[in-house]
């Protein structure tokens, strides 16, 4: 069994029903979790890509998390992808804004950037964390 990630992006969305379909449909993420209140809205939800996973829920659901939360601005996510050509064919069919197409970088990764329903931004790159050159 593979390792579980040490970093989870936590995300709230005004609609996190289409937060989720989004990030599946558009950019390959995979349902791992997903916890709906009574009221219908959305209390946790775990979506992987690879090794890595984000999470996200709804806002407005008086957790404490959401309270933190409040008037918070979009966030910022890095996703590391081996094709991003195909990976950014991928979000364009589905719909997303793309605010910057794919771009060889002057660092060696190939990258593009992605805002989603709600002004998270999102880039997908070959770039790899961490990683010795």
């Amino acid at each position: 069994m593979a390792e579980a990630p040490h970093i989870c992006p936590a995300l709230t969305y005004a609609d996190a029903k289409a937060a989720i379909t989004q990030l599946t449909e558009g950019f390959g993420f995979t349902a791992t979790a997903v916890y709906e209140g009574e009221d219908g809205l959305v209390a946790h939800a775990e979506l992987a890509y690879g090794n890595g996973m984000v999470m996200l829920g709804s806002k407005g659901t008086g957790s404490e998390f959401d309270k933190l939360m409040a008037g918070a601005g979009p966030a910022g996510v890095f996703v590391h992808v081996d094709d991003v050509d195909e990976h950014h064919a991928r979000a364009v069919a589905h719909g997303v804004e793309i605010v910057m197409p794919p771009k060889d970088q002057e660092y060696g990764s190939r990258d593009y950037t992605a805002r989603d329903a709600e002004g998270n931004i999102w880039s997908f790159g070959t770039y790899v964390p961490g990683a010795a050159e």
